[in-house]
């Protein structure tokens, strides 16, 4: 992925099954991990949850993958979290730890801490990222990986149509690098990374499955027309944004 210009390196790819998917998903992550540790020595990560990536977890999870990555070089960040404790069965954390860093020698995580008060567990997790990246006012974090799913809605991450994240009612949230957000539509309360630092990522990649999705999918990958769908949102500065889709999503049947 060398060689990059301002433009957006956009690939599409169609599986039929989870598993398929799954497969295509980890070797670009591991592709990726390789080329962040050669060059900078560590891997800095931002999972999602629901259930899309159980499969990618699984995977990475079982000794043929687990035991070519360097665990020791990634750090894990989360992209967001629902306002929960970590062993809450819907936590975003506790679905990746379930599934992926119970059964890999992952030392090096940072979960958004959902059972604290919304607000403050966001500026102590931009404090966090602050901290780790070395970061001066005014810049950015660069994940070299951003794992992401979308809904049927075209949200992703916690950034849900109309919400002040996006500028509609307001200018775009731009300072800050994590927020706390109420989605009335779930009558609840999230912590997110926000858009400027998703699009700041190296590699931004989705994982969708669904037919559901498929009219968010279509507006999403369109990129000739002005982004509404926080999904459409998502366009690296200076990265590649990779889908993987099952042919649900794809086809819209």
């Amino acid at each position: 992925m060398p060689g990059r210009s301002r433009s957006i390196h956009l690939s599409l790819h169609i599986h039929k099954t989870p598993e398929a998917m799954a497969e295509r998903a980890a070797h670009i992550f591991a592709a990726a991990c390789e080329e962040a540790v050669s060059e900078r020595g560590v891997f800095r990560i931002a999972l999602s949850g629901g259930q899309t990536p159980v499969a990618l977890f699984q995977l990475l999870a079982k000794s043929d993958w687990a035991d070519r990555l360097p665990w020791d070089k990634m750090v894990f960040f989360w992209v967001d979290e629902r306002c929960v404790g970590p062993d809450h069965p819907e936590s975003n954390y506790g679905m990746a730890r379930r599934e992926l860093l119970a059964h890999v020698p992952a030392t090096h995580f940072y979960r958004m801490r959902g059972e604290a008060d919304p607000v403050e567990a966001a500026s102590r997790y931009e404090a966090q990222i602050r901290e780790d990246f070395g970061l001066a006012e005014g810049q950015l974090p660069r994940f070299d990986f951003i794992l992401l799913g979308m809904g049927a809605d075209g949200h992703t991450a916690s950034i849900f149509p109309g919400s002040p994240l996006l500028g509609v009612k307001k200018p775009e949230e731009k300072r800050r690098l994590v927020a706390d957000v109420y989605v009335p539509e779930r009558k609840a309360d999230r912590i997110t990374l926000t858009l400027p630092v998703i699009n700041n990522a190296r590699l931004c990649m989705f994982l969708v499955a669904g037919a559901e999705k498929h009219a968010a999918l279509a507006d999403a990958l369109n990129l000739l027309t002005e982004p509404v769908l926080p999904a459409q949102r998502v366009r690296p500065r200076v990265g590649d944004l990779i889908w993987i889709v099952d042919e649900a999503a794809a086809l819209g049947r």
